[in-house]
C-alpha cells in the first residue's frame, strides 16, 4: 500500500480511530491491532510474502529467547549464525540470486566459454532489505548483551512489521522502538499535530518535488545522446532532488504516521544537501542504514583504528556493502566505490569528523567558505548519483562524458521553471528550519498565529493538488531495495 494512495488515505484514519477509541484501554489490544493492520498493509501488495516476514519474526524471537537461556559460547554463536543465515539467506535468494548467476555466466563468457544458465522468475518482496536488517540487529544486540530479549511475541511481531516504517524504513533498533510497544500510550494532541505536519511535508517532497522531477529525469537519462551537456547536468541535479524528495519524503510520512500512534522513530535524514564534505553527507543521509553498517560492519572490522591500509580497507568494505545493499547491479557497487574514493582522503587526513556541528549555527547565511563547501559536496554527490541512476556502468560513463563536453556551456534544451521554483522553495524552507526535525516543525506559542499557520498549510495542500504528479503513479524509489 502506497502512502500517496487513496487506499492509504482510507486505511490510516480507520486504524487511527480503532486505535485510540476502541482499543485505547489496553496496550496489548493496541499492539494486536497494529500487528493486524501492519500485515494487512503489507499484504495489500502481495499476501503471499506475509509468510516470509512471519517466519523471519518467529526465528529471531525464538533465537532471542534461547540466547537468554544459555551462556555456552558455542550455542550462542550457533543461535546467532542461525539468525544471520535465515535473514541474509532470504535476502540473498530473493534479491541477489539472478545477479550472481548472470555474473558467473558473464565471467566465463569473457574467458571464451559459454555456460548455459536459467534465470529464476523471482519477485523481490517489498521492504525485505529493511525488515531483515531490523530483525537481524535485534538478534545481534541480544547476543552482545546490549538488550534483553522480549518474551511477548505480539510485541516483537508488531515491532518487526510496524506499518509506518515496514517497507522503506527508518531501520529501527530494538533498543529504541521495541520498548515503546510495552508502554502505555496516551494520546498527545500536540504530538499528533506535529505528526500531521510532517506527513504533509513528506507528501509535498514526494508528490510535488520527486514525482515531477522523475518525469524529466526519466526522459533525459533515456535519451541522453539527444541532449546538451548542460541539460544532462540538469538531469543529474534533478535526480539528486528526486531521490532526496522521494526517500526523505517517505521517511517524513513514516515518522509522522508513527507519531499519530504515540511512537517515536529515529530521524532518517538531516538535510544532507547542506553538508560541507562527504563524511558529513553520510552522517545526514539515510541515517538508519549508515549507522547500521557503522555499528554492525565497520566498527567490528576495526573502524578508523589500525594502519592506513586497514582504514582504507574498512572504508571500501562499508561503502561497497552499502552499495550492494541497494540493489543487484554493478552500478550500485560503482556508486559505493566512488563514495569511498571521496571519503578516504578525509579519513586519512583526519578531517572526517571536522564538520559535526550545524552549518551556519549562529548566523542566518553560510559563510563564503561554507557555501563553497556545500556546492562542491553537492556536485560530488550528484556525480556519484549518475551511477546510481544509470542502467549500466557503461551508460553512466557515457552520460558523464556528455556532461563534460563542450556543450556543457550550451543553453539548456529544457528549462523546467515550475520544478526549479519548487526546489528553490524546498531549499529555502529547509534552510530556515535546519535546526528542526522537519520542514514544518513549528513551535506553537501564540494563538493569534493560528490563521497564519493554517493559511500556510492550506497553501501547501493546494500546491500538492494543483502541481503534484498524480497521473504517473510513481512508486517510492526505495521500494525496489
Amino acid at each position: 500500500m502506497l502512502f500517496n494512495s487513496v487506499e492509504f488515505a482510507i486505511f490510516l484514519p480507520l486504524v487511527f480511530v480503532l486505535y485510540w477509541f476502541v482499543t485505547n484501554k489496553s496496550t496489548s489490544r493496541q499492539n494486536i491491532l497494529l500487528l493486524v493492520a501492519s500485515y494487512f498493509f503489507y499484504g495489500w501488495w502481495d499476501w503471499r510474502f506475509l509468510s516470509l516476514i512471519a517466519f523471519s519474526t518467529l526465528v529471531d524471537f525464538v533465537v532471542g529467547i534461547q540466547l537468554s537461556k544459555t551462556d555456552d559460547p558455542k550455542k550462542r554463536k550457533f543461535l546467532l549464525l542461525l539468525s544471520i543465515l535465515v535473514n541474509i539467506g532470504f535476502l540473498a535468494y530473493f534479491k541477489y540470486f539472478n545477479f550472481f548467476i548472470d555474473s558467473f555466466s558473464q565471467a566465463f563468457t569473457l574467458l571464451g566459454k559459454s555456460i548455459p544458465h536459467n534465470r529464476l522468475n523471482i519477485i523481490l518482496p517489498v521492504g525485505i532489505s529493511f525488515y531483515t536488517f531490523q530483525t537481524l540487529s535485534y538478534s545481534i544486540d541480544v547476543y552482545r548483551g546490549k538488550i534483553e530479549p522480549t518474551k511477548k511475541l505480539i510485541d516483537f511481531a508488531a515491532f518487526v512489521s510496524f506499518f509506518p516504517q515496514l517497507v522503506a524504513g527508518p531501520i529501527e533498533r530494538a533498543s529504541n522502538l521495541l520498548p515503546q510497544f510495552g508502554k502505555q500510550r496516551i494520546f498527545d494532541q500536540a504530538k499528533a499535530a506535529d505528526g500531521l505536519r510532517q506527513i504533509l511535508w513528506g507528501l509535498f517532497k514526494k508528490i510535488v518535488i520527486a514525482d515531477n522531477c522523475a518525469t524529466l529525469v526519466n526522459d533525459i537519462f533515456a535519451n541522453s545522446a539527444q541532449y546538451s551537456g548542460s541539460t544532462l547536468l540538469l538531469g543529474a541535479v534533478l535526480f539528486a532532488f528526486q531521490i532526496y524528495g522521494d526517500f526523505s519524503g517517505y521517511s517524513d510520512i513514516a515518522i509522522g504516521t508513527a507519531r499519530l500512534f504515540g511512537f517515536n522513530l529515529m530521524q532518517n535524514f538531516a538535510l544532507p544537501y547542506f553538508s560541507r564534505d562527504i563524511a558529513e553527507f553520510w552522517r545526514r543521509w539515510h541515517i538508519s542504514l549508515s549507522s547500521w553498517f557503522r555499528d554492525y560492519v565497520y566498527i567490528p572490522l576495526g573502524g578508523s583504528r589500525g594502519t592506513s591500509w586497514e582504514k582504507i580497507r574498512n572504508v571500501f568494505v562499508i561503502f561497497l556493502v552499502s552499495g550492494f545493499w541497494h540493489g543487484a547491479n554493478w552500478t550500485f557497487l560503482a556508486w559505493g566505490f566512488i563514495n569511498a574514493l571521496f571519503f578516504i582522503p578525509l579519513l586519512l587526513g583526519k578531517q572526517n569528523r571536522k564538520n559535526i556541528d550545524q552549518v551556519a549555527a549562529n548566523t542566518i547565511f553560510p559563510s563564503f567558505k561554507e557555501l563553497l563547501q556545500i556546492i562542491v559536496t553537492f556536485f560530488l554527490t550528484t556525480i556519484a548519483w549518475v551511477f546510481f541512476r544509470a542502467e549500466s556502468i557503461k551508460d553512466a560513463f557515457i552520460y558523464l562524458k556528455g556532461i563534460f563536453s563542450k556543450s556543457l556551456f550550451n543553453r539548456l534544451d529544457i528549462f523546467p521553471t515550475e520544478i526549479l521554483l519548487f526546489i528553490a522553495i524546498l531549499t529555502i524552507i529547509e534552510w530556515i528550519q535546519r535546526k528542526k526535525q522537519h520542514g514544518l516543525e513549528i513551535q506553537v506559542k501564540y494563538r493569534y498565529t493560528r490563521p497564519l499557520r493554517w493559511s500556510f498549510y492550506s497553501l501547501i495542500i493546494l500546491v500538492i493538488f494543483l502541481f503534484g504528479d498524480f497521473e504517473s503513479g510513481y512508486e517510492f524509489i526505495y521500494f525496489q531495495f
